[in-house]
């Protein structure tokens, strides 16, 4: 493990969790990449802004639906109001107001404000006369988001959006483009409020820009969810950072997968870095830990060899003109061995990362054949989700699927669907589906 970030700024590491040893002739290399920031901005608004600033874009839905009932409206207006009290002083902010076409509510004229008591007073004042009516096109108020965001010098770029309904005035192609458009250019956590949005709307939004989702389904806890979001934002201090994998001449990375704190596949993300590098983006950092799993192919060898499969680097861009900072590195090695126990052995961490995959896979093909009918398909993998949530000791997402089946026997995996489900209880497994839980400490 090696740190290469200078005193005076976050310092991140890398810890790299393995079994290097493979059988004769073997050839896929696991391992889990844990990787940590510690020294990062406090929350607190009389700190010093991270360098280079933040920005952040509220994007607010605002349409026909949200008047149904009313309390979605105030709640939105209420929430949005708490979040631009946790900005810190410096950082640069709008909103915009979502239906089927975005507009500026503040400050205006493709600007953005600079928080302080003035300005937080006027975007709270501008929020008063915020109503609802018309439709819902969500590639339209990221696009907004993303022409305010660009024009910004702020390192840390991040959006907010809030969304109670279907995308139904704008094509699901126009939104993915729009998310492709988007990617790597700002963060952005995703909410759904009620229960009459499309779960896949919000998770892929914040997979594509690298945020978080979730379900607010009562309005009257959105103000709470949305200064906890402004709190991790205010909280970011190195921007642009990406997990850049060397292999040797031979080796081939099979795939990337975030693991903790939650699930999201970074495979297909993948941009090249030079000869045998990709870079694979995680976002912004603030004091955080996060964990991915990397699976890397390398040349079947005879006993006795060994090889580096692959340098895990942490890196950022540099200035103008100057390559990129490495943060932080781990080394993943493979070792053959005729020892069949050390070759058979499954890293502690690997196995875990592997159940947490797993289980949000489960998960989301059991609701999925529950809704088409399948009682059979989703009772078999729903058990099988509650079987992986028991044994991996994630008690949250254990809570929720109890509340989608009777449990029987948690270890054994046998389940009986419920025969009424709430709208709210299944929106929250399915969103919630990808958060995983660490490994046991021994």
């Amino acid at each position: 493990m090696a740190n290469f970030a200078k005193p005076s700024a976050p310092r991140f590491s890398v810890e790299v969790y393995q079994n290097e040893f493979l059988p004769e002739g073997g050839r896929d290399v696991h391992a889990i990449v844990t990787v940590t920031s510690t020294g990062g901005a406090t929350v607190a608004r009389s700190a010093a802004p991270a360098p280079g600033g933040a920005a952040v874009v509220i994007m607010l839905d605002c349409s026909g639906s949200m008047d149904h009932p009313p309390a979605k409206m105030r709640g939105a207006r209420e929430a949005t109001a708490a979040a631009i009290d946790t900005l810190r002083d410096g950082t640069s902010f709008a909103v915009v107001a979502g239906t089927h076409v975005a507009r500026e509510v503040y400050p205006g004229q493709g600007r953005l404000a600079t928080a302080d008591p003035a300005t937080r007073a006027q975007a709270k004042e501008a929020l008063r006369g915020l109503g609802a009516g018309g439709g819902t096109a969500i590639g339209t108020w990221l696009r907004l988001a993303d022409g305010l965001l660009h024009g910004s010098t702020a390192a840390i770029r991040h959006g907010i959006l809030l969304t109670d309904g279907r995308n139904e005035h704008e094509e699901p192609a126009v939104l993915r483009a729009t998310l492709d458009a988007c990617a790597g250019r700002f963060t952005c956590d995703a909410r759904g409020v009620g229960t009459d949005w499309e779960v896949k709307d919000v998770t892929d939004i914040a997979g594509a820009l690298l945020g978080s989702a979730d379900i607010v389904a009562d309005p009257a806890h959105l103000s709470e969810d949305f200064t906890r979001m402004m709190e991790n934002v205010m909280g970011k201090e190195v921007a642009d950072v990406s997990l850049r994998l060397w292999t040797p001449v031979g080796a081939e990375v099979q795939y990337v997968k975030q693991v903790a704190p939650s699930v999201q596949d970074l495979t297909d993300r993948r941009t090249g870095a030079g000869p045998r590098s990709g870079d694979y983006p995680t976002g912004s950092w603030g004091d955080e830990s996060r964990e991915y799993h990397v699976c890397v192919r390398v040349p079947g060898a005879s006993v006795g060899q060994e090889m580096l499969a692959a340098r895990a680097m942490l890196v950022t861009p540099g200035a103008a003109g100057e390559p990129p900072v490495t943060l932080a590195q781990g080394l993943v090695r493979a070792v053959w061995t005729d020892d069949l126990a050390a070759s058979t052995a499954i890293s502690p961490q690997v196995a875990h990362y592997t159940g947490q995959a797993e289980l949000a896979q489960a998960i989301q093909q059991g609701l999925e054949a529950r809704k088409l009918g399948d009682v059979d398909g989703a009772t078999a993998k729903l058990g099988r989700a509650v079987q992986l949530a028991s044994a991996s000791g994630n008690a949250g997402t254990a809570r929720l699927l109890a509340k989608v089946v009777d449990v029987v026997d948690a270890a054994a995996g046998t389940v009986r669907l419920k025969a009424k489900v709430a709208d709210a209880d299944e929106m929250t497994l399915e969103t919630r589906s990808t958060q995983t839980v660490r490994v046991k400490k021994t």
